[in-house]
């Protein structure tokens, strides 16, 4: 039903972005070097919550509206593909910041850790636009249940999400020891994630494809 080419291609995006400094990151980074692994964990379990929340709101909506309305679906594809290559240059500019820096941070209480690890990820403008332009393009329309692909596709993505996010939660202390003493390690994943973000928004920019050519 889901061609390979769509699993290893949401594995790239999960992969590419939740490697790239953001909101989540900075929050679960701050929280476990500050507080501990515990409080990280407790933290990453909110952004989890979230991720679940956006994946069912946009398959429950989006499957239908894009088959109805395809020009719809190229639109937000192409500000996908525009957010991306914004991704890719906030990555490779000249100046960036470690999201491993140590910041001072109150402690607060698991229930609070857990709203914010949520409220963080709600809010989170690259995880929105990710499930609503970035994860859809891989549905293989031709296949149907464009339902079950996109809750798929979806969980492939959190799974993807919460390895990493939990290996950075686990190690983080570490890390920002390491890279405090090798400035030039981050330059080297600033540029990687750098260039995977913006081969993929050049991609989907190129993409002519839309739901209701495949569909009728």
């Amino acid at each position: 039903m889901i061609e390979l080419s769509g699993i290893l291609g949401v594995v790239t995006v999960a992969l590419g972005m939740v490697l790239t400094p953001g909101p989540n990151m900075i929050y679960l980074v701050s929280r476990s070097i500050t507080q501990g692994k515990g409080a990280g964990m407790i933290s990453l379990g909110g952004v989890a919550l979230g991720f679940m929340v956006y994946l069912l709101a946009a398959n429950l909506g989006l499957s239908v509206v894009f088959l109805a309305v395809p020009e719809l679906y190229v639109a937000v594809k192409l500000a996908g593909a525009v957010y991306l290559a914004h991704l890719a240059w906030t990555a490779l500019k000249p100046g960036g910041v470690s999201a491993f820096a140590p910041q001072d941070v109150t402690r607060d209480s698991p229930r609070k850790l857990f709203t914010m690890g949520l409220m963080t990820n709600l809010l989170n403008p690259k995880i929105a636009i990710m499930y609503l332009s970035l994860i859809p393009q891989f549905i293989n329309m031709d296949a149907g249940h464009v339902l079950f692909q996109g809750l798929l596709l979806g969980s492939i993505q959190i799974v993807v999400s919460v390895a990493v996010n939990l290996t950075i939660v686990l190690a983080a202390g570490t890390i920002a020891v390491f890279l405090s003493r090798r400035p030039s390690w981050l330059k080297v994943q600033r540029y990687m994630m750098g260039t995977v973000l913006g081969t993929l928004a050049i991609t989907l920019a190129l993409d002519t494809s839309n739901p209701g050519a495949r569909s009728s």
